[in-house]
Parts: C-alpha cells; sequence; structure tokens
C-alpha cells in the first residue's frame, strides 16, 4: 500500500512538475491563455472555456460580419417593402405591356430575395457567437459565411435599385391618375350636388324641368359605381367615370339656372314672331297694288317673276302661324327643345315672305329711278368697269389677256344693255339685271388680278 503511496506520490509530483516545466517553457500569449484555463482544469475537466487574444478576434469579426449583414438585410427588406407598393400602384392604374413587364421583374426579383434571404438566415442560425465554449474555427467559419450572406444581400439589392429606378416613368403616371382620383371623385360629386339644388330652384319656380330631372337621375347607378370605389373598378375607369359624371352632372346644372331665362327668352320671341306675322299680313296685301303699277307702266318681263307674291305670301304666313300655335303649346307644355325649333322655324317662314314682299317694292322703286335717269346705273359700271382696267395696267405695259379679254367683254355687254333702252318699250329690268351682271363680272376679275400680284391694295 505504502510502495504502492509512494509510487502514487511520486508519479504526482512528476506530474505536476512536468506541467511546471511545459507552462514555464510555453510563449507568453500561450501563458496568459493558460493561466486562465488551468482552474478549469484542475477542477476536473468539463468544457473548455477561451477569452482573449486570437479567438475573442475571431468572435469580434464574425459578430461584425453578423451585424453586417443583419444591416443589409433590413436595408434589402426595407427596399422590397417600397418596390411593392410602387408595383401595386402602378398596377392599380396601368395594365399596358411594360406595367405587367414591371410585375413580372418584381416577382423574379422577390424570388432571389427569398433565396438570399433564406441563406442569411440560415447562417444566423447555424452560429452562436454568444456560446463560452465557441471555436475558433467556428467563428470564422460563421464570420465566412455572414460575410457570403452580407455580399448576396447587397448584390440583390443593388439590383433592386436600378429596377427601381426604371420603374420611374410607370410610377410618375400612376401616381400622376392617383392624385388625380380623389379630387376627380369629389368634383363629380359637388357637381351632381350643385345640379340637384339647380334643379329644385328651377322647380321651386314653377318650372318642371322633366327631362332635365330624367337626365340628372340617369347618373344615380354612376354614382353608386364612384362610391364602390376604384378598389372594385379600377383606378382609370374611375376617373373616367368620375369625369363623365361631372361633364353631365355640370350641364344640368347650367341648363337648370338657364331655364327661367330660357322661359322667358320663349315668350318673349313668341310675342315678337306674332307681332312680325301680323305686320307681314299687313304688307302682303300691299303687293296687289305695286303689282298693279308695275303692270301698267312696264313690261311684263319687269314684274312676271312676282305675279305668285302676294298669294304665297299669304300662304307662308298662315303656315307660320299654325307653327306659332304649335310653338306655344309646346312652351305651356315646358317642352323647350320643340318650342326652341318651332319658333327657329316661323322665323325661317317669315324671313322668306318678308324677302319676297319687298321684293315688289324695291323692283318698283328701281324701276322708276332707272326709267327716270339710267345715267346713274350706267356711270357705275363705267366706272367699276375703268378701275379694273387701270388696275390690269399697272406696271404693265400690255394688259394680260386673261384680264383683257373679261373687262373688253364687259365693255361689249354695257354698250348692248344700253341700246336696250332705245325703243318704245325698253325692258328696265334687264338693262339693270345686266349692268349687275357686268359689275360682278368685272368684280371677280379685279380680285383675281389682286390675288396674282398678293396684294389686296
Amino acid at each position: 500500500m505504502k510502495s504502492h503511496a509512494s509510487g502514487h506520490g511520486s508519479g504526482t509530483g512528476g506530474s505536476a512538475v512536468r506541467r511546471f516545466l511545459s507552462l514555464a517553457l510555453l510563449p507568453l500569449p500561450l501563458l496568459a491563455l493558460a493561466a486562465v484555463t488551468l482552474p478549469a482544469a484542475f477542477s476536473g475537466g468539463g468544457n473548455r472555456r477561451w477569452f482573449g487574444g486570437r479567438g475573442e478576434g475571431q468572435r469580434a469579426e464574425a459578430q461584425a460580419a453578423k451585424d453586417a449583414a443583419a444591416a443589409a438585410f433590413y436595408e434589402l427588406d426595407s427596399a422590397q417593402r417600397d418596390l411593392r407598393i410602387s408595383i401595386e400602384t402602378i398596377t392599380a392604374v396601368d395594365d399596358s405591356p411594360p406595367a405587367r413587364g414591371a410585375v413580372s421583374g418584381f416577382t423574379d426579383l422577390s424570388a432571389r430575395i427569398d433565396e438570399v434571404s433564406h441563406q442569411y438566415i440560415a447562417a444566423v442560425d447555424a452560429h452562436d457567437l454568444d456560446r463560452d465554449d465557441l471555436e475558433a474555427s467556428t467563428a470564422s467559419r460563421a464570420r465566412a459565411e455572414l460575410t457570403q450572406a452580407r455580399d448576396a444581400l447587397n448584390k440583390v439589392k443593388d439590383d433592386l435599385d436600378r429596377f427601381t429606378q426604371g420603374l420611374g416613368p410607370l410610377l410618375d403616371k400612376a401616381e400622376t391618375q392617383l392624385a388625380r382620383l380623389a379630387p376627380a371623385v369629389e368634383r363629380a360629386r359637388q357637381s351632381l350636388l350643385a345640379a340637384s339644388n339647380a334643379l329644385d330652384a328651377t322647380r321651386a319656380a314653377g318650372l318642371r324641368a322633366d327631362d332635365l330631372a330624367a337626365r340628372l337621375a340617369a347618373l344615380a347607378p354612376e354614382l353608386t359605381r364612384l362610391n364602390q370605389g376604384a378598389g372594385r373598378h379600377g383606378v382609370p375607369e374611375t376617373l373616367q367615370r368620375a369625369e363623365h359624371v361631372a361633364r353631365d352632372a355640370e350641364a344640368v346644372r347650367a341648363e337648370a339656372e338657364r331655364l327661367p331665362e330660357r322661359a322667358a327668352e320663349t315668350d318673349r320671341r313668341l310675342v315678337s314672331l306674332r307681332t312680325r306675322a301680323q305686320a307681314l299680313t299687313t304688307r302682303a296685301e300691299q303687293v296687289e297694288p305695286i303689282l298693279s303699277e308695275l303692270r301698267r307702266r312696264f313690261t311684263i318681263a319687269c314684274w312676271q317673276d312676282l305675279q305668285q307674291v302676294p298669294e304665297q305670301a299669304a300662304a307662308t304666313v298662315r303656315q307660320a302661324e299654325a307653327k306659332l300655335a304649335e310653338a306655344q303649346a309646346a312652351r305651356d307644355a315646358q317642352r323647350w327643345p320643340d318650342a326652341t325649333s318651332l319658333l327657329s322655324t316661323v322665323r325661317a317662314l317669315l324671313n322668306s315672305t318678308d324677302e319676297a314682299v319687298s321684293a315688289a317694292g324695291n323692283r318698283l322703286q328701281r324701276l322708276n329711278a332707272v326709267a327716270k335717269d339710267p345715267q346713274d346705273e350706267i356711270d357705275r359700271t363705267r366706272f367699276a368697269i375703268r378701275d379694273a382696267q387701270r388696275l390690269a395696267m399697272a406696271d404693265r405695259h400690255t394688259p394680260d389677256p386673261r384680264h383683257a379679254r373679261p373687262l373688253d367683254e364687259s365693255v361689249r355687254r354695257l354698250e348692248l344693255a344700253i341700246a336696250t333702252l332705245e325703243g318704245r318699250h325698253p325692258d328696265y329690268w334687264h338693262f339693270l339685271s345686266e349692268l349687275e351682271a357686268v359689275r360682278q363680272a368685272v368684280a371677280t376679275v379685279v380680285s383675281r388680278i389682286r390675288e396674282e400680284r398678293g396684294t389686296t391694295a
């Protein structure tokens, strides 16, 4: 037992000496590390702890790589969220091929983001950098994997930034439309309200405005669709619908506000046209005495085309009066478009009658003047011809045949017309008509010359 005990004691002492000598021979850093780990060794073994020196540097580098990868991950995640919002903005208003291409590109990018994100998460989960027993080699491997994950995250982030920049035109267009959406819908609602208020005021004035009420009621389904929102019907369609509703409601409002004045104007026109029809009836009755004088004093060619004026005037006035009665009925029924159309017809009928009745009186007046002294008409025509001839010769030694021929023909026609006055019963109306035609022909030549010379002088 003793020798066993001695042997045991000497063996123990030898081990202690070897351990002391080995410690004495260690390099200083490792000596310090050993000094730290000795208590654990003497306490009976167990998990080995290490701190300080190169191992602590590896842990710090791994932790720095982890922090950098985390920053890259969160930066990429934030950029992806922003990009998703941009894509949703674009798709809300645009279904064009470029917009569909943007959605496809975002889908591909999202798949790559998921891939590098899983790589990063796997690297983080694989290494607990806070463990007391973390090996230097494990820390070095963690740093490498986390650095690789960070680089992958940054590369995808760069690609995402370039993709986002390329969406600029699409996004600007989409944001512009979205910015227009809320104001457009609000304008439509306000226009409908204004139209409804104007319609109420019109009815309060005793005007039914049934057609306007029907047009306003037809916009009710459109308002319902507007209230359902762009999420259901799409931004472009909602914008178009809002503009349509605002435009139609504004038209109803404007017409409703004008309706009292329209009614008053219709009443004024009815009175005015009725008075005019009565006056034309009186004037038409005076055509027959004028025709009698024309028949008595002038040849048949001077008045034959006026023979039917009294009868036609009376018939046209009767037709106008019938239309006036229809217009009055339409006004009483508040059928404003019908009343307006009928009044326009009445005015056209009375205008034509007025011209026919006036033609008889004007004919007699002109024939009396030319029969008394035709020289005024002759002088007017000769002056027109001479003025055109001077223009044709301006800055020229000889006139252009294209201008000279019609002017010479005008002189010939004038002389022939003057010759017709030498008979016993001259056709003064032919004379007047011929001289008017000559002056018109001369005016045509003058216009052509000025056009060719580029001047209106």
